[in-house]
């Protein structure tokens, strides 16, 4: 009898595929990209069936600053097409450096990128208090001239002004089905890019794309956990969490139980708002909707981690 592999749900910032913040070119990224896929190669020669979802700030970032230029000449991108945009060609630099390395393991494997679609609450208080910023630096007057035709901006830490959108909670992803199926016909899947792609259900019944961006680790959680994930991977910038971060006292963490991690969020000193507290979040999340094991470390480590060896570890609490 065959032996059933084992699922996994890898999420990726998009962030980690700037090595270089001098040489941000697609040639950089799509090396970035294949510097981590090499690590997932690893993790399927090992037996796991592999979701992957991958962060995409910085590049919805750079679709909406050419938009922007362009606006003498085109037509603007509105932001739910940014993330669709950005979608393709990630996954396309995420499927052909992981078809490449799985050829050369001797391992045939078929991966699709899915396009996303993540429904969001049209009633989502984020709606009312945008507080994520994306795209590119603006003076004053022209954040106020963004500001009149009905933008909400915001001054960013004294580098200029930037426009802020919403980050509401996924209810559910629109494909996740689909992507059940693939997983499970040992297809290595690449879906809900950017945490995808966020729309809403408006008074026909219809989807309707909203300009909002949702956390992809938060997306990532929902599907590890819809698809059964025995483990979840978040690869991030750091090989372990740190408690205390930044702070004389600061400490990496190997292991630690789902009830220390609550405390450790509770208590609101250890972790960053806007890079290691959704990772914890969404972390708990999984595990509270019964998932097994979580993992946070940085790409090169991935293996290591998977033997015990390095990563922060996250488990249920011992009965």
């Amino acid at each position: 009898m065959t032996k059933k592999k084992k699922n996994a749900v890898v999420a990726i910032g998009g962030n980690s595929l700037i090595k270089d913040k001098k040489n941000k070119t697609v040639k950089a990224q799509y090396e970035a990209a294949g510097e981590t896929c090499h690590h997932i190669a690893t993790m399927i020669k090992l037996g796991w069936n592999v979701v992957i979802v991958h962060g995409n700030g910085p590049q919805v970032g750079f679709v909406l600053r050419r938009s922007e230029l362009a606006a003498t000449e085109l037509h603007e991108v509105p932001l739910d097409v940014c993330v669709a945009d950005t979608q393709g060609a990630l996954g396309y630099a995420l499927q052909q450096n992981l078809y490449n390395d799985l050829q050369k393991m001797g391992i045939s494997k078929q991966m699709m990128t899915i396009i996303t679609q993540v429904e969001v609450d049209a009633d989502d208080s984020a709606f009312q208090k945008p507080s994520k910023p994306i795209g590119s630096f603006m003076n004053k007057e022209m954040a106020l001239a963004r500001k009149k035709a009905g933008w909400a901006v915001a001054e960013d830490a004294g580098r200029g002004w930037r426009r802020l959108v919403a980050s509401p909670f996924p209810k559910r992803v629109i494909e996740a089905p689909a992507i059940k199926e693939m997983v499970e016909r040992g297809i290595v899947v690449i879906a809900a890019g950017g945490g995808g792609i966020p729309v809403v259900i408006d008074s026909h019944g219809d989807l309707k794309g909203v300009q909002a961006v949702i956390d992809k680790d938060y997306a990532a959680a929902f599907l590890a956990e819809y698809i059964n994930a025995h483990l979840f991977v978040i690869s991030t910038s750091v090989e372990k969490v740190i408690l205390n971060f930044g702070k004389p006292n600061a400490a990496p963490v190997d292991r630690m139980t789902l009830s220390e991690a609550k405390q450790y969020l509770q208590e609101g000193i250890h972790f960053s708002k806007g890079s290691m507290a959704p990772k914890i979040e969404a972390a708990i999340s999984y595990l509270q909707a019964g998932g097994t094991h979580v993992i946070i470390t940085d790409p090169e480590n991935i293996e290591s981690a998977l033997n015990g060896e390095s990563g922060t570890h996250i488990t249920h609490d011992k009965s």
